[in-house]
């Protein structure tokens, strides 16, 4: 779709440094987006190694999720920034208000690529080979909002990437029980993003953007319902594979007590409802997975 409006003009006076800007630029100061990453490939890691996986692997984890993600941040914006200008929420991302070039922007996504790559070459050649398609995936979801019904599916695998990936990193294999745990994390990605889409609606209605939320319509409260109801029962069964004690399933129970207040948060489809049960999934994802720490530490 065309939009041939101008980017908003920002006054000199709400200029920013560029270190400022670029900190926008990644999301530094909203962290939610990257624990979302962080906990389902964390949990990898633990079933992978069968509990601890060791000091290198949880750093190595750790800062390549936010790595990855920042840099998919900058790809994204560049992507985006014809659209984004026509959504009051993201209108003024550095990129989108002109503060920020696109060379700059992809400058420092290649840079936090490439540091985020030297990570993965002290794991293991599998790992390696597993990175170069999460790098793919990484830049294909920002162009699925064109031309795919429901993105947040595409977005749920790049999203998930870090499962086979720890699997890689562990046990220079990945396996089935890797791919069943990416599957069920692609619901839980679906149901938190159809919650962030609800908000935006009515401004990607207008400008022609494809989105789960616009996609199931009526239907959305119950397909991410349903969604966060797969995902935990996957990860419910997960646990039971590997014999995991009592307070595994009691993490699960409070994540699906967190997914019944979600539903109470979303049901009147208000923005502030629906970005408040987004911004606020992170916490789900961390009872998932300290619920697996502790299965594993008392079994």
């Amino acid at each position: 779709m065309k939009t041939d409006s101008a980017p908003p003009v920002i006054a000199p006076a709400a200029r920013r440094g560029r270190f400022a800007l670029y900190l926008d630029l990644i999301r530094w100061n909203r962290p939610a987006g990257w624990l979302l990453l962080l906990w389902p490939t964390l949990g990898a890691l633990w079933f992978a190694a069968g509990g601890w996986p060791g000091w290198h692997l949880l750093i190595v984890f750790t800062l390549g999720t936010f790595l990855m993600r920042s840099a998919g941040c900058c790809v994204n914006d560049v992507a985006d920034r014809d659209f984004d200008r026509h959504v009051k929420r993201t209108a003024q991302r550095p990129v989108t208000s002109g503060e920020l070039s696109v060379k700059e922007a992809l400058g420092l996504g290649v840079v936090l690529a490439l540091v985020s790559f030297g990570l993965v070459l002290t794991t293991n050649r599998t790992t390696v080979l597993w990175s170069f398609a999460a790098l793919a995936i990484t830049l294909v979801y920002p162009f699925a909002k064109r031309f795919v019904s429901v993105p947040q599916a595409v977005l749920g695998i790049a999203f998930s990437f870090g499962i086979p990936m720890a699997f890689a990193a562990v046990q220079s294999t990945v396996p089935l029980f890797a791919a069943v745990l990416l599957a069920g994390n692609l619901f839980w990605v679906l149901a938190y993003d159809t919650e962030y889409a609800m908000v935006d609606r009515d401004d990607d209605l207008k400008i022609g953007m494809k989105t789960s939320a616009i996609t199931f319509g009526r239907f959305d409260v119950a397909a991410v319902m349903a969604s966060y109801a797969i995902f935990l029962a996957v990860w419910t069964w997960a646990g039971a594979s590997r014999s995991l004690g009592v307070l595994f399933y009691v993490g699960i129970a409070v994540a699906a007590a967190q997914a019944l207040w979600h539903w109470r948060l979303i049901y009147d489809r208000t923005r502030e409802g629906c970005f408040k049960a987004f911004r606020l999934n992170h916490w789900l994802g961390f009872t998932v997975f300290a619920g697996v720490v502790a299965g594993y530490a008392l079994r």
